[in-house]
């Protein structure tokens, strides 16, 4: 099932592992990413197609090579470190069911489309992009929420990337440090190319995210029909993934601590809840108390640091017009930026 001469990003164990597991389903479709843009309410509305199964746990990162190092401190599902662990996932899919995942740092990583076209290179792929300031906005919230990124304010955090891309500034349980390098996420038509380098162009479904917000059913028609299963059923439009803020950095990173038994004291707290309740409960209830107590409705964006912003990505969106060939710039309002 290999191709010949796509990139060797793929460990060599798992591209030959790929004979020996023929018996089990890989998957047919990836939604890429990115995050912050629609990609979460997508995957649970494909998920309830009856001609679609997904896995219950999103994002298994595995063609995301980058973030093996040093996986996130994340129960009960971590990165599969094996070609067989991953298809494992699929499992439950029947004959009928087309077979998909979804994984919002695919778009960003270097190595996950050669890594997906070496497994499955009739693979489909779905890429939704967002307007760069009002993405990263919500990115950056996002990072704060994953314990990725430790910098509360949006502008600080855009102004420490030099220094970190040097290994500098970033908070010792920080896991994933490189994705805190928040221009590399909005290398759009460059992220794009490595998909259409390995991807027929009907191979590849690129949406964008404002269409997707002003009419979630006909967006997921859409996709129904790209990925050849019925596009006339019923479809739930639903909301997901809302981004928030946390109301106190210290506090946030205390429940962290607590949740993952980091220090003799958390640990020690982990292990008597760990003791007195059942695992879903805990999860459940460490859900609903981060919602209800940890995290706030975001402020009003900067509308300086938007502008700012705006003036320094209007050349990618101006590049990414004439590659998907769509007047992007008067859409996000980049036509108004000098």
């Amino acid at each position: 099932m290999a191709r010949e001469g796509v990139s060797k990003t793929v460990d060599e164990p798992a591209r030959g592992a790929v004979a020996r597991v023929t018996h089990k389903r890989v998957p047919e479709f990836f939604i890429v990413g990115h995050p912050k843009s629609g990609t979460t309410a997508l995957y649970e509305m494909l998920r309830r197609h009856p001609q679609i199964y997904m896995p219950a746990e999103k994002e298994p990162w595995f063609f995301s090579t980058e973030l093996r190092f040093r996986p996130p401190p994340r129960t009960p599902v971590g990165i599969p470190d094996t070609l067989d662990e991953y298809l494992a996932l699929f499992e439950g899919a029947t004959p009928e069911q087309r077979v998909g995942e979804a994984s919002t740092t695919y778009l960003w990583s270097r190595t996950a489309a050669a890594g997906i076209a070496d497994v499955q290179p009739a693979a489909r792929i779905v890429a939704i992009l967002r307007e760069p300031a009002s993405f990263l906005r919500s990115l950056h919230l996002q990072f704060l929420e994953a314990y990725i990124e430790t910098e509360t304010d949006f502008r600080k955090a855009i102004s420490l990337e030099d220094a970190r891309r040097e290994g500098r500034l970033v908070h010792r349980h920080t896991y994933w440090p490189q994705m805190l390098l928040y221009s590399e996420h909005v290398r759009y038509v460059e992220q794009l190319r490595r998909y259409h380098e390995v991807f027929p162009s009907e191979q590849v479904l690129v949406l964008v995210y404002d269409d997707f917000r002003r009419d979630n059913e006909a967006t997921v028609r859409r996709v129904l029909r790209f990925l050849e299963v019925d596009d006339t059923s019923s479809i739930e439009v639903m909301e997901a993934n809302p981004t928030v803020r946390p109301r106190s950095q210290r506090f946030h990173e205390l429940v962290q601590a607590v949740s993952v038994g980091r220090g003799p004291a958390a640990r020690a707290v982990k292990a008597s809840l760990k003791a007195l309740t059942p695992e879903r409960l805990r999860r459940n209830a460490l859900h609903a108390f981060r919602r209800r107590v940890v995290y706030a409705t975001p402020r009003s964006p900067d509308e300086s640091l938007t502008i700012e912003l705006r003036r320094r990505f209007k050349p990618e969106v101006v590049a990414l017009s004439e590659y998907l060939d769509r007047d992007l710039v008067t859409l996000w309002g980049y036509d108004s930026v000098e």
